[in-house]
């Protein structure tokens, strides 16, 4: 290779790095989107951190909005997977079609519907699972955190089974979550983060 050639191979370097880099789509609800939070203390920010400092080509777009249900993921995600082409999408969702009562049924036909269309687009998918208090019945809970297992295992895609194991079942819980007692104080991302890592390491 000549000299010139050289040269223009390592300006074009960091161009085709750029093109080239793959994408982590999260469409989530407020505890993806740093609801109450400094930016950057969420898990999905501590994730792009941890990324970074493994020098993996990978970026993430955080498309997560507070409040956010399943039927409003479901309507977003055909044009954020035109636009951004992840490689993978990371799905959290569910938690406010619960707290809204929606049916269980509801939730996982557009959490499936949600992964069939990743999927068709190109994209792995980790599906974010979560469970809620007891107070919401037995029954509905159960059903609700099982919906999760159903739709991985059916679609054959990584799943998280809960997103704040080892916040909101500790003995201190309420010392790790804000005044609400629904969204985790910024300590619970990094265990948050650890539990996602775990299902998402494999897929990368």
């Amino acid at each position: 290779m000549t000299h010139c050639s050289l040269s223009l191979s390592l300006l074009l370097a960091p161009a085709l790095a750029s093109a080239t880099k793959r994408k982590i789509l999260v469409l989530g609800d407020s505890l993806s989107a740093e609801y109450g939070l400094a930016r950057g203390s969420g898990w999905v920010a501590l994730l792009e951190a941890r990324l970074k400092s493994q020098q993996r080509e990978l970026e993430v777009v955080n498309a997560s909005i507070s409040g956010e249900t399943t039927s409003g993921g479901r309507s977003r995600l055909p044009a954020l997977l035109s636009k951004e082409q992840p490689s993978l999408v990371i799905i959290e969702l569910g938690g406010n079609d619960a707290l809204r009562g929606l049916p269980v049924g509801m939730t996982r036909d557009n959490l499936r519907a949600m992964v069939q269309v990743c999927k068709k687009a190109g994209a792995r998918v980790l599906l974010v699972g979560m469970e809620m208090p007891p107070n919401y019945g037995a029954a509905y809970g159960r059903d609700f955190a099982d919906s999760f297992e159903t739709v991985a295992r059916e679609e054959k895609v990584g799943l998280v089974p809960f997103l704040l194991a080892g916040v909101a079942d500790r003995p201190d819980a309420e010392a790790w979550f804000q005044a609400d007692r629904i969204h985790p104080l910024a300590k619970a991302h990094p265990l948050m983060l650890e539990h996602v890592w775990k299902g998402l390491a494999p897929l990368l």
